[in-house]
């Protein structure tokens, strides 16, 4: 199987676990190709397209028999990286990552529970089977992933079975890449901006206020010593 990087599967949802009874698509985001197509090796070994022989898949409804492997496929025979998609009818499953990410990225694992869409409640963590955290709010992030944290990891949470396990990869960065950020670090420039604007239309006003304000007291003062009026003379008014 030659691996391709003319195509790149992408799934909606952005996660590789699911639960039973979700909707989930997969499409072949291609570049200057044509002729992809969704395949996929099920859990029980039956290998097939997964809709129709399409680049674009929808399973409205999926179960744990749709659990396996997905990829995108050309006519040539080149493939996509592979996918592991695992549907439980379970409880927890843990929301991770879908596709590798890169050194210095910040990585947001979720615990889901399926019997309440509330994040209160506290959830642990594990990788490659060890306690590496827990969380109240369900949630634990990872800040500028390195090599080092690449593995298997899973969550629980009290009172509740495990999710199963799922793979984080963690590649090498390639040179001038941006490097992702927090939401509030990428908002602060905003504000900044948005400020600094504020502050130069206050100054503007105010001086152009003043500057109002100057010219009529000037002309309060000179008026008093101008030569007053002439009334105009009958022989120039318009007829």
């Amino acid at each position: 199987m030659e691996i391709s990087t003319l195509s790149a599967l992408m799934v909606f949802p952005n996660r590789s676990q699911f639960f039973e009874y979700e909707s989930i698509s997969f499409s072949c985001g291609h570049h200057g190709s044509s002729g992809w197509a969704v395949k996929r090796t099920l859990s029980s070994g039956i290998t097939e397209d997964c809709q129709g022989n399409e680049s674009n898949c929808v399973l409205d409804v999926i179960y744990p028999s749709d659990s396996g492997l997905y990829w995108c496929e050309s006519d040539s025979g080149e493939c996509s990286n592979a996918i592991n998609i695992t549907v439980t009818d379970g409880s927890v499953i843990l929301e991770s990552p879908v596709h590798p990410v890169m050194e210095g990225d910040h990585v947001t694992l979720r615990c889901r529970n399926k019997t309440t869409s509330s994040s209160s409640f506290t959830a642990d963590f594990y990788k490659d089977g060890l306690l590496i955290g827990s969380s109240s709010t369900g949630s634990m992030t990872i800040r500028t992933a390195s090599k080092s944290h690449e593995g298997s990891y899973r969550c629980n949470i009290s009172g509740c079975e495990a999710s199963a396990d799922s793979w984080l990869t963690v590649t090498a960065r390639p040179p001038g890449a941006p490097q992702s950020k927090p939401v509030v670090y990428v908002l602060l420039p905003v504000v900044g901006v948005c400020v600094l604007l504020a502050l130069m239309l206050l100054i503007g006003w105010r001086c152009h206020k003043g500057q109002s304000v100057f010219i009529n007291k000037l002309i309060f003062c000179i008026r008093p010593s101008a030569a007053p009026l002439s009334a105009p003379n009958a022989s120039n008014e318009s007829i």
